[in-house]
């Protein structure tokens, strides 16, 4: 009886690699597509997109930048090139106009406790 518990648990074992063994390369390219399409959408509206990061207080002679970081960065994390590199640049790109974003609507001191308090949140949600 024991000897079926093995083999069973084993079979197991065995499903659960070859899903993480797709799961990963299949999570990869959506994660990267996200930033290549917001990307492509700042290309694309160009104008608005400035015009928005100027109102924002964020000097639009940046906009190339965080494009290139985009669509590049989401291309290159699908082909595998510096993937961790990439990543952390792309996570810390993030992280930082999160949390710009969130001290320029509600102030410093709240959105420090919103950004770093409220993160947890946050990261259940993606």
């Amino acid at each position: 009886m024991r000897q079926k518990s093995a083999v069973r648990h084993n079979i197991k074992d065995l499903e659960m690699e070859k899903a993480a063994t797709f799961a990963a390369p299949v999570s990869r390219v959506l994660i990267s597509l996200i930033f290549i399409m917001f990307g492509l959408n700042k290309l694309f509206n160009y104008g608005a997109t400035a015009g928005w990061m100027e109102a924002m207080g964020v000097p639009s002679f940046l906009l190339p930048f965080v494009i290139i970081l985009e669509v590049f960065g989401g291309i290159a994390i699908i082909i595998g090139w510096q993937t961790r590199w990439i990543a952390l640049g792309l996570a810390g790109f993030s992280i930082l106009s999160a949390s710009f974003s969130v001290i320029y609507f509600v102030g410093f001191l709240a959105g420090f406790f919103i950004v770093f308090v409220g993160e947890r949140k946050t990261n259940i949600l993606i």
